[in-house]
């Protein structure tokens, strides 16, 4: 597996190596030592899948307290996902980087604990599924805009606005969520 920092140094592209011949492919999507030696060291607790339509846009979501590092990847598909540093003390705070991740090409993106995540359809469907480090706590959870003008995140889309749920069609700017609220 190749393993490539992004412009934000804890968020990590990963190439898992693929195995094909005429009858198809085989791909290791997750092997605990592997992955620690890569410097993904939490224990996974909860997976999720979710389905989504071309144009659909989930996020920007994080939980805090109990912050959630996920591992994600495409099973069918093509998604463009984004992970913002949202850690309040981090010199990247604010910060994005993103990855498309398609059923294709088979990469995966570590989103560490204290970052936003959100995705992008780019496909007629899409198939998403993600590892998390943390339970699902919707006490904790916390949406930012996808459109922050500060994050500055440049979606690749179609045209015109992307289909949003009304908790994230409402969500608040980064800036005006109250610090104690952020991840340290």
């Amino acid at each position: 597996m190749k393993v490539t920092p992004t412009e934000l140094p804890d968020v990590l592209l990963i190439e898992p190596k693929v195995h094909g011949d005429q009858r198809g492919w085989f791909v290791e999507s997750f092997h605990r030592e592997r992955y620690r030696d890569a410097g993904i060291a939490l224990d996974f607790v909860q997976d999720n899948m979710s389905y989504s339509a071309r144009g659909t846009l989930r996020g920007l979501h994080i939980q805090n307290p109990h912050s959630q590092g996920k591992l994600v990847q495409v099973i069918a598909g093509e998604v463009f996902d984004v992970a913002v540093d949202a850690r309040r003390d981090s010199p990247h705070f604010g910060r994005w980087t993103g990855a498309h991740l398609s059923a294709d090409n088979k990469h995966q993106l570590w989103v560490p604990p204290g970052f936003l995540h959100g995705f992008l359809v780019l496909s007629n469907t899409a198939l998403f599924s993600y590892k998390c480090t943390d339970l699902y706590h919707p006490q904790a959870e916390l949406s930012v805009r996808w459109d922050d003008p500060d994050i500055g995140i440049r979606w690749p889309l179609d045209s015109g606005a992307p289909s949003l749920s009304e908790k994230d069609r409402n969500a608040p700017l980064l800036r005006d969520i109250p610090r104690a609220r952020l991840p340290d």
